[in-house]
């Protein structure tokens, strides 16, 4: 039988593509929390923190986005990373909670949620 007509590792790579995408909007968070720590980089380990988080989000970024589409890939990577960078805000008592912003981040979720499944 002759080879199939499509790549069957392909939805494992997409997988692995969603994952790392995933990742790297966390690491989006960590690097706006650490700029933020890091007082205009007058401090060095959040701004050692910033750099590394950074170029490791940028990086699973553009690996994403070899499997993924670009505006997918961008609107979970920014929607993970914001909604978690606020949540940190609200826990650590730096930003004020309140029903209707709870509410907000996880419709943004719900739409983070959605992308992938449509996809």
């Amino acid at each position: 039988m002759p080879y199939p007509v499509h790549d069957k590792t392909a939805p494992e790579e997409r997988e692995v593509s969603w994952l790392v995408l995933v990742v790297s909007g966390v690491l989006e968070a960590v690097w706006a929390v650490a700029l933020s720590k890091s007082e205009g980089f007058t401090r060095p380990a959040p701004s050692l923190t910033f750099l590394g988080a950074l170029a490791l989000s940028m990086a699973g970024l553009a690996y994403a986005m070899r499997q993924l589409p670009v505006g997918t890939s961008y609107a979970v990577w920014v929607g993970v990373g914001a909604t978690l960078t606020v949540a940190y805000g609200m826990l650590s008592g730096s930003e004020p909670v309140s029903v209707a912003k709870v509410l907000l981040l996880a419709g943004i979720v719900v739409c983070v949620v959605g992308l992938k499944l449509v996809h």
